[in-house]
């Protein structure tokens, strides 16, 4: 079962997520794409690593999340991923310009074979005005793309607002 959960900056989406991974009675694996590149951001991961239960195995992966879902999905397994805007950003922001074609090719090319459990999640972030700057509409555009190619592979895909999730796929049961 994967489940692409959207929604804008402090949606609730990530607080679902961890609910479901709870909720679900199977072993977690949290899969987080953050990187500390100021302290701002590193107080943030500091943060987030505290709240999460003891018995959840951690992986950092800000890259390689293709190769990080096959490594750990598996049947009695639930892998949640927080999140995949991240991701892209350090991809965009990656000196191998191709790898962010490679990564997300790879991913949308595992996807498909992940047993267990998957919880993606991502910002929406083209509900706004379009941005300024070349890079930052690139951005949005992948994302965008990015989510259109993911919610045809997920049985589900939630939008969260003001923390109450919306169904657009499948059912939140």
């Amino acid at each position: 079962m994967r489940t692409l959960i959207l929604g804008g900056a402090r949606s609730g989406k990530s607080a679902l997520a961890e609910r479901l991974a709870k909720a679900s009675g199977h072993e977690v694996v949290y899969i987080a794409t953050a990187q500390p590149r100021d302290e701002e951001m590193a107080a943030r991961i500091a943060h987030h690593r505290s709240h999460r239960p003891a018995s959840w195995h951690s992986v950092e992966e800000p890259l390689a999340l293709a190769a990080a879902l096959k490594a750990h999905a598996r049947p009695g397994r639930c892998v949640l991923v927080d999140c995949l805007t991240l991701w892209l950003s350090n991809l965009l922001g990656d000196e191998d310009t191709a790898r962010f074609e490679r990564e997300r090719d790879a991913l949308l090319d595992v996807m498909p074979s992940l047993t267990g459990q998957v919880l993606l999640v991502s910002n929406e972030v083209g509900l706004g005005v379009v941005p300024l700057g070349e890079l930052t509409r690139r951005f949005v555009d992948e994302a965008g793309r990015l989510h259109q190619a993911l919610s045809t592979q997920c049985e589900t895909v939630l939008f969260v607002a003001a923390g109450l999730p919306l169904a657009l796929k499948g059912s939140l049961a």
